[in-house]
């Protein structure tokens, strides 16, 4: 007999969008004080330090074969390496925050477009609607932002594919492959394959350049426990739960309450075409959100 989701998931959607958002913010904060390769390699490596005695202080369960734990570190170097470092990638070649939200904003679509033969997911007319409007007010937002898509180099807009490409691929593959994926154990090993794969790239490419003032110790901080820990647990468990598709659809979000928070923390104005944006990107997960009944 099928299980019904917890109580408390009808919450985490909107919990997801504010924690995933603070991740521009924490960017900001961290990479004047680091090379971001680096950085992403040292929020990898406490990871690991810090969940692997956990692991076997509580004997969690470990992946019950190579293949599934194959798969594991597959979804981690999606979600975790190729996103992350996409992003950081683009932010540090100069792409402003408008412009990496704006390519990223693109998954929803992109994930809507694969489920189908992927997953066999199929969207009905009110999904179809609310990803379009979810995208028009990701369009929005990003307009009302300056200096959003000019001026970044090709190098920076590549990097940006590579993030879009990761999390979209990401999201499909966890569902895919990973639905019976011990949390703890499981998500310890996405981060040790992340590491393997972003901290050559750190020690290949840059100077190994870190300061260790307090604004850089709070922004991986809260890398760690907030983005790694809280945020991506709450995604994992929303997707075990739910259809890609319509887990995907909260990433429309992201940019518009990014833009709240850069008001609030960095003074930066919050222009009518953005608050319209929000307000139809809201609508369109709402859409995507009652077309599509959470499974069990």
């Amino acid at each position: 007999m099928p299980h019904s989701p917890p109580a408390w998931l009808h919450f985490a959607p909107a919990l997801f969008v504010v924690l995933w958002s603070t991740g521009f913010v924490a960017i900001r904060l961290g990479m004047p004080h680091a090379d971001p390769f680096l950085f992403l390699a040292l929020r990898y490596g406490a990871l690991v330090a810090l969940l692997l005695p956990v692991a076997f202080l509580f004997r969690t369960p470990w992946m019950p074969s190579l293949r599934d734990a194959g798969h594991a570190a597959v979804a981690g170097l999606l979600v975790h390496a190729a996103y992350l470092a996409g992003c950081f990638g683009a932010v540090s070649r100069g792409m402003p925050l408008a412009a990496i939200s704006l390519i990223v904003g693109l998954q929803p679509v992109l994930t809507a477009l694969a489920a189908g033969p992927l997953l066999g997911e199929r969207l009905t007319g009110g999904q179809k609607a609310g990803i379009v409007l979810g995208f028009t007010g990701v369009t929005f937002v990003v307009a009302g932002q300056a200096g959003g898509v000019s001026s970044v180099d090709g190098i920076a807009v590549a990097w940006g594919l590579v993030g879009l490409l990761g999390i979209t691929g990401g999201t499909l593959y966890q569902k895919r492959f990973c639905g019976g994926m011990p949390m703890l154990t499981g998500v310890l090993l996405q981060y040790a394959a992340a590491l393997a794969a972003t901290l050559p790239l750190a020690l290949l490419t840059e100077e190994l350049r870190v300061d260790w003032v307090p604004e850089f110790i709070f922004a991986l901080a809260w890398h760690v426990f907030v983005l790694s820990i809280g945020a991506i647990g709450l995604l994992y468990t929303m997707i075990r739960h739910g259809e890609a598709s319509r887990v995907s659809s909260v990433f429309f979000l992201t940019p518009g309450v990014t833009a709240i928070f850069a008001l609030l923390l960095f003074s930066q104005p919050l222009t009518p075409s953005m608050i319209g944006g929000l307000a139809i990107s809201a609508a369109g997960v709402a859409l995507v959100s009652r077309a599509a009944k959470i499974r069990t």
